[in-house]
């Protein structure tokens, strides 16, 4: 599909959001819902949905001697890509890999990671993602929780590894990409070098029978707090992710009264500039998984660096970029500075954490032919869950979409009532892409999953058009002297000050309120500000109670996690 243009059309909407939503989701159409039974629960789906991982790899192999992967001065095509994956995957069964096997994956976004990640989904395993930003003793819990019996890594993650091998007694088998030492067995000699994929043998796809609703990833939860916990992925949940962008895209053209373009094999190829890491659920799904079914290049950054970022997308003609806020704020300084061509961007997409409405029309302002688009979701939802973009965002700048039309969503009260649109209350949602439990934690699975629907923890309201707006992590909710104080909304309101580029806020202990907010405000480039000046500014915005107590400043971007995901543990040091 081509891109929405800009800027909006005089007379938007052309059609409700309702008609818009019956109209794709009707039979024969390419975004067509219909139902299954899911673990017992009928459950939404996508009618042309790839039924299993297995078919999304085959779908991609189509794409032939199309660029695939772009990493530094490595090139794969789509076909070398599938000859690397048919290879490691036959290799994995000779060794003895049987279905339901979990193999670990630890390294960057290198070429190799979804050879290995593709390559177990076929040899019947379940791919095991682990985040590459671990040190020893926290990998030491992926590889011993999930009880992997093979690890996949990179040299990096080998350091951190290789004096704790005693600690696993299950891994039996452990292969290092790009820097194997003597005695470490090597990748590169089941797959060879990134260059040589194409000449690998055409391999045939193991026949070993996959359930749409059997278990294909572990990923591990991405919480600020706490032990990481194993979510149990299925074929259904990554699979489905391939049409959510493309339907938000629809939807946006018909809101607009623009015909849906006639698909075309010969359109120029869509570049997409990943700097999201793959052990995320929204790398691995809505941008490796989706990229590599719809056809599309997957330009690779080894860790988001802005210098690095912009050589690339006009290098590449990347026709996308995005990934968490701060990757959007940043954008935003490189297109101010003029030092490169951005002009192929015709999309900038970040989710993963909160974004200020600010940040949409920032964005909207700088980058006029660049659609900007945000969503939710979590590990637990195998990434998107609700999805905006172009007009319907800027009508709705502090949402984060709507639910995708497979997906279901509502608002509660405590005690799991349903409250009205508009009220705050806990977040419950149910779809095709909600993980099927939590690895060997009954309790918490027990407790988290209830009849097909997820309690995500976190507080949001839903207008009535489904337009879902999170308001805070419940945990982080601020109560002070028995006012509620969500921590987003003063967030916000810190962003909407032209000197701010990222802020959180966090609970300072008093003695006889509980708590009060305080935070921990990053200025912009060039930028000035001062503790006074910006508690005034929040204070025009906010009642008093809500007003910062406190306003540290930072000198760089703030400590997140793999997902995005303010470190708010770490801030709260700080004070």
């Amino acid at each position: 599909m081509t891109k929405p243009s800009a800027p909006p059309h005089p007379s938007w909407p052309a059609i409700s959001f309702a008609d818009a939503t019956a109209r794709l989701t009707a039979p024969g159409s390419p975004f067509a819902v219909t139902e299954a039974v899911i673990r017992g629960v009928p459950t939404r789906v996508w009618t042309a949905a790839p039924p299993t991982l297995r078919d999304v790899f085959l779908a991609g192999r189509a794409h032939g001697d199309r660029t695939f992967l772009v990493y530094e001065d490595d090139r794969a095509t789509f076909e070398g890509f599938a000859r690397a994956v048919l290879a490691l995957a036959a290799d994995l069964i000779r060794d003895g890999l049987k279905p339901g096997d979990r193999v670990a994956i630890a390294m960057r976004n290198l070429p190799e990671w979804p050879v290995a990640f593709f390559a177990t989904i076929l040899a019947g395993g379940i791919a095991t993602p682990l985040n590459a930003w671990w040190t020893g003793p926290e990998l030491d819990h992926g590889l011993t929780d999930s009880g992997a019996g093979v690890a996949i890594v990179d040299g990096e993650r080998w350091e951190r590894i290789a004096g704790r091998r005693h600690l696993y007694p299950e891994l039996r088998r452990v292969l290092v990409a790009r820097a194997a030492p003597d005695g470490v067995e090597a990748l590169e000699g089941v797959i060879g070098p990134v260059a040589a994929w194409g000449d690998l043998p055409e391999g045939g796809v193991p026949e070993i029978a996959l359930d749409p609703d059997g278990p294909a990833t572990l990923f591990y939860t991405s919480g600020t707090t706490g032990r990481s916990k194993g979510a149990v992925g299925t074929h259904r949940n990554g699979a489905c992710a391939v049409l959510a962008h493309p339907y938000s895209l629809a939807r946006s053209l018909l809101r607009r009264g623009q015909a849906l373009p006639a698909p075309d094999p010969a359109a120029p190829q869509k570049v997409s500039l990943v700097s999201v890491p793959f052990f995320h659920v929204t790398g691995c799904f809505a941008t490796l998984v989706t990229g590599l079914y719809r056809g599309s290049r997957l330009v690779l950054m080894r860790r988001w660096d802005l210098a690095t970022a912009l050589g690339l997308i006009e290098r590449e003609r990347c026709t996308s970029a995005g990934g968490v806020p701060t990757i959007a704020w940043q954008l935003l300084d490189g297109r101010e500075a003029g030092t490169h061509d951005l002009s192929s961007l015709e999309s900038i997409s970040y989710g993963g954490a909160p974004a200020p409405a600010e940040l949409v029309r920032r964005l909207r302002a700088a980058f006029p032919h660049a659609v900007p688009a945000t969503g939710w979701g979590m590990t637990e939802t195998s990434g998107t869950f609700t999805h905006h973009q172009a007009e319907d965002y800027v009508h709705h700048p502090d949402s984060c979409g709507p639910p995708l039309p497979v997906c279901e969503a509502r608002i509660t009260d405590p005690l799991g009532a349903p409250l009205a649109p508009g009220e705050v209350g806990d977040l419950w949602v149910k779809g095709p892409n909600v993980v099927a439990g939590y690895w060997r934690r009954p309790e918490d699975t027990a407790a988290t999953f209830r009849d097909g629907w997820l309690l995500t923890g976190d507080l949001a309201r839903m207008d009535r058009e489904g337009f879902v707006t999170i308001v805070d992590r419940a945990k982080d909710m601020l109560i002070r002297g028995g006012e509620n104080i969500y921590c987003g909304e003063v967030e916000n309101a810190l962003h909407e000050h032209p000197s701010v580029v990222d802020a959180a806020v966090v609970a300072i202990p008093h003695p006889t309120l509980g708590e009060e907010p305080g935070a921990i405000v990053a200025l912009g480039r060039g930028q000035t500000a001062s503790e006074a000046e910006l508690r005034a500014f929040v204070a025009e915005r906010l009642a008093a109670f809500k007003v910062p107590v406190r306003i540290l400043l930072h000198d760089e971007i703030l400590p997140r996690n793999a997902n995005g995901k303010i470190l708010k543990s770490e801030l709260r040091k700080l004070f």
